[in-house]
């Protein structure tokens, strides 16, 4: 059940008793009404309320969805695109998949909506390969959306025609990234393209303008369209508009899905009053704020961060707000929106060691620096917990990251190198007396990489 703090938009019917995932509980609940709507205005209109809901997409990079819509050439003659990026690789995020598996019609109606709203006539679901329920779930509602005239030709008789079809990826987490996920989408391998001048909104999908956006950010235009993008903008916080769903796993009482205003909550109130608190007997350590890629916080620090008045405000870790600007502004990133929460209990060297190996087993191997850096710092890690830890290793895991981090072709180099950064930055002690701490072992557990 919802927690009496969420608000619940995009998630407000989905842990309902009886709901289910056919298109007739859909519609008892109001489902296409705002598609019926919507076919109704200018094309332009509806991305002009996009704009103005100040809608930033949920996928990881927070860019304004109404802007990346303008940016779309339109008069190059060729076909426009829309894909749904549903790989969501991201380790620590699970929100997409639960729209996909308990509410796939708002998926489609937030799709057919935006592919109305941009004149595309043809629309792909990228779905990550393991989430072969998820793809039966949205094969099946695309059926019956087209049974009732929703999807395909000549939808509810206007004479505009889109269909939708499902792309499952191979389990690649470089397909995360838009332009790799392009090229797989074309058949080939995934390897990110160069910006510029392959920028999707003109050199895309075969060569054509193309629209990508997360599972989650798609379901937001349903509810934009329907109040209103003024209305929308009035929910969350200034430059933060609307709802975010937010997944909390690792260390807490409560780990689950939560749909809060973007900026109401903090990130204390989200691990403290909502999830529960640390499990009996331990103490919060660090926490992963938006995806594994994103910088790790620990627990005691303290950030000045300068306030849209002027001001300067003194945050811990608790009390900083759960929206994009200031989780940047304490180092960090929303990012996915994936929070990873680790107690006193966890080992950080064994944890790091986790995601290096994750790291280096998914680079797409096209750069250099990301190819052979994230699998350095991969072996690094595992001789540490393996037994051969030398107190310089924080020191030449932060030298080798500092060498990927803004020397690849995509967010890749990012990804794998500021987990390392960070980690060795906040608990550097722990890394260089790692190998004399291994002599004493506490009850913890070294992760196995």
């Amino acid at each position: 059940m919802p927690h009496p703090a969420e608000r619940r938009l995009i998630c407000r019917h989905i842990d309902e008793p009886g709901y289910t995932t056919d298109i007739q509980c859909y519609f008892r609940h109001g489902g296409y009404e705002v598609l019926k709507r919507s076919v109704a205005r200018k094309p332009e209109e509806l991305i002009d309320e996009v704009k103005k809901s100040g809608l930033r997409g949920r996928g990881g990079a927070g860019f304004p969805c109404g802007v990346k819509w303008s940016l779309v050439d339109r008069r190059s003659g060729k076909p426009i695109y829309l894909i749904a990026n549903a790989d969501e690789s991201e380790p620590g995020t699970f929100k997409d998949r639960y729209l996909i598996h308990q509410d796939p019609h708002q998926l489609i109606e937030g799709i057919m909506i935006s592919c109305w709203a941009n004149q595309v006539q043809q629309a792909y679901i990228y779905i990550r390969g393991e989430f072969s329920q998820g793809a039966r779930l949205l094969e099946a509602a695309i059926a019956e959306a087209r049974a009732h005239q929703l999807v395909g030709p000549d939808i509810l008789g206007t004479g505009y025609s889109c269909e939708i079809y499902v792309h499952r990826g191979a389990g690649a987490y470089i397909c995360g990234e838009e332009t790799g996920l392009i090229e797989s989408l074309e058949g080939k391998r995934p390897y990110p393209r160069i910006k510029p001048p392959y920028f999707p909104a003109v050199l895309g999908l075969y060569q054509c303008p193309t629209i990508v956006n997360n599972v989650e950010t798609l379901c937001h235009v349903k509810h934009i369209a329907d109040m209103g993008g003024e209305a929308f903008a009035k929910i969350g916080t200034l430059n933060n508009t609307g709802t975010r769903l937010l997944c909390v796993s690792g260390h807490v009482r409560r780990p689950g899905y939560y749909e809060f205003e973007s900026g109401k909550i903090t990130l204390g109130q989200l691990l403290n009053d909502i999830c529960g608190g640390p499990p009996p007997g331990r103490k919060f350590k660090a926490v992963i704020p938006g995806g594994s890629s994103s910088k790790v916080l620990r627990f005691g620090e303290r950030f000045k961060v300068r306030q849209r008045d002027g001001s300067t405000a003194d945050w811990g870790v608790e009390d900083i707000p759960l929206d994009f600007d200031s989780l940047v502004a304490c180092g960090s990133m929303g990012g996915s929106g994936g929070l990873i929460v680790m107690d006193d209990s966890v080992d950080m060297v064994a944890a790091l060691g986790n995601l290096n190996a994750f790291y280096a087993h998914e680079s797409c191997g096209q750069c250099t620096p990301c190819r052979e850096g994230s699998l350095w710092m991969k072996k690094i890690t595992a001789r540490m917990v393996h037994g051969d830890a030398r107190p310089q290793d924080g020191e030449l895991l932060e030298s080798v990251a500092d060498q990927i981090a803004g020397r690849t072709v995509c967010p890749f180099g990012e990804a794998c190198a500021w987990p390392t950064q960070s980690f060795v930055q906040k608990f550097g002690d722990e890394f260089t007396g790692y190998a004399e701490a291994r002599k004493h072992p506490s009850a913890a557990s070294p992760a196995l990489i």
